[in-house]
């Protein structure tokens, strides 16, 4: 995506019979998409819970040495980008939580609505937060639970009916078992593979596959998953109907990722037909925004039968202009992230693919990138339909004064970013491309209409 929103975290577990650290580092490698605020990692040792978590990405935080501190064959992992709390080391994860007979790791992605109510009312009851993340409110739950039963599913359970709104977690307990669990409305994604030495839980399939664990299915929304020496499961929480975000499909999602059934790869390069389909351009090539608008491009430039070519080239050593966390280091950054061809672009009419626009302060610039490179035109094709309204479930776009078409026409902000043409995905090709029913999607940010309810609350 070029047009920077934050969101998203990731969410490893695995329970096994060996010693797992570098798996859940592997792991969280392939996950690095979707955080690169923080990480840590968690493990049981047999006796008593090891976590060691950092801001940085993965790579930057663990080494040998930290990695070999992590004893144990139990544990879980996680990558963070901040959307509820602020970008500080106190709200890295996995969260650590030890009282008297009580000890959990916790690992969370999604955004709790209800997180304001709930920690009003656990700070009445004396509870002391050290962080500012939803993830410590699920921690005291738990903790307060667990002082009543020893139960994991019911302490689990009880704890999450608790909650509103759209997560994906994972736990380890101070003996050692590993906990999944997915909201109700099934927001979130979540897995779960199967390796000869073990179970292994995370937030997309490409993880799985980093530890050469087999896909064996997904955690159904509501559900509890126990793994220790067996898996256990309940479908303990109920919810109306399902909710999967749509953000996933058009770019979340590592591209070689699967989400309810649909190949992530597969969904966008429909996309690209459906954008052909809708808008036959008179262009000379179609040049796709790395990474996320390749497949998209590729699948417009199949059906158009125009060119397409790497009219833009990536630095991969930028942090992912996205989930930047300011916007001073988003627009800076890409500067550097990215630079034209320009035997490629020069004297071209160009059909420009990419995913979405929210804020629309990055796509100006790489238009203005392309013209200096010599684009003849530029007309801009997105797989995202407009953007008009906030998200409270995760996704870093909370305010409709953020938004560039939320009170904007398609003229307004073409002229805005300064193309020639702006040829947005529609809402039911968006569906169809997916291809889930319009009932088992979250789409509250194209049309305001939301799954759950809404507490007001700062999301900053």
């Amino acid at each position: 995506m070029s047009e920077l929103v934050k969101g998203k975290c990731g969410v490893f577990g695995i329970a096994s019979d060996r010693e797992i650290a570098l798996d859940i580092y592997a792991g969280l490698m392939a996950l690095q998409h979707r955080g690169q605020e923080s990480c840590g990692i968690a493990t049981f040792d047999g006796s008593s819970l090891r976590v060691h978590r950092d801001m940085g990405l993965v790579g930057e935080v663990f080494d040998d040495k930290k990695l070999q501190g992590l004893l144990g064959n139990r544990g879980i992992g996680h990558v963070r980008y901040s959307t509820t709390g602020g970008s500080l080391f106190e709200n890295a994860q996995p969260f650590y939580f030890k009282a008297p007979k009580v000890e959990i790791a916790l690992g969370f992605n999604g955004n709790l609505t209800n997180y304001n109510s709930l920690k009003e009312r656990l700070e009445e009851e004396g509870r002391i937060f050290t962080s500012t993340t939803d993830a410590e409110v699920i921690a005291h739950l738990i903790a307060k639970e667990l002082s009543k039963s020893n139960d994991v599913f019911e302490v689990v359970k009880n704890a999450l009916s608790q909650l509103e709104g759209a997560y994906s977690l994972t736990i380890l307990t101070g003996d050692g078992k590993v906990v999944a669990a997915r909201d109700p409305l099934g927001f979130r994604p979540l897995c779960l593979g199967k390796r000869k030495d073990g179970y292994v839980v995370a937030s997309e399939t490409a993880a799985l596959d980093a530890v050469e664990a087999e896909f064996v299915r997904e955690i159904e929304p509501g559900e509890i998953v126990i793994i220790d020496d067996k898996v256990s499961s309940k479908k303990a929480l109920k919810g109306n109907r399902r909710a999967h975000c749509m953000f996933e499909f058009v770019y979340f999602a590592r591209a070689d990722s699967i989400f309810e059934g649909k190949d992530i790869y597969d969904v966008r390069e429909r996309l690209g037909k459906k954008l052909a389909e809708l808008y036959k351009l008179d262009v000379d090539v179609v040049v796709p925004i790395p990474d996320s608008g390749r497949s998209t491009a590729y699948g417009y430039s199949v059906a158009s039968g125009k060119r397409m070519a790497e009219g833009l080239i990536k630095n991969r050593y930028v942090y992912r202009t996205f989930i930047m966390p300011t916007v001073k280091g988003r627009k800076s950054s890409v500067k550097l992230k990215l630079n034209a061809v320009r035997s490629i672009v020069k004297g071209k009419k160009i059909a420009l693919v990419d995913d979405s626009i929210v804020r629309g302060t990055t796509i100006n610039k790489i238009a203005q990138l392309l013209r200096s490179a010599g684009a003849k035109e530029i007309h801009l094709l997105i797989s995202c339909p407009p953007i008009i309204s906030p998200c409270y479930m995760g996704i870093d776009f909370p305010t409709k004064k953020e938004l560039i078409a939320s009170g904007k026409s398609v003229e307004e902000i073409k002229k805005e970013i300064g193309v020639d043409s702006l040829n947005y995905m529609t809402i039911e090709g968006l569906i169809e491309a997916i291809g889930l029913p319009k009932n088992n999607l979250c789409t509250a940010c194209l049309t305001g209409e939301y799954p759950v309810k809404i507490e007001k609350r700062d999301l900053g």
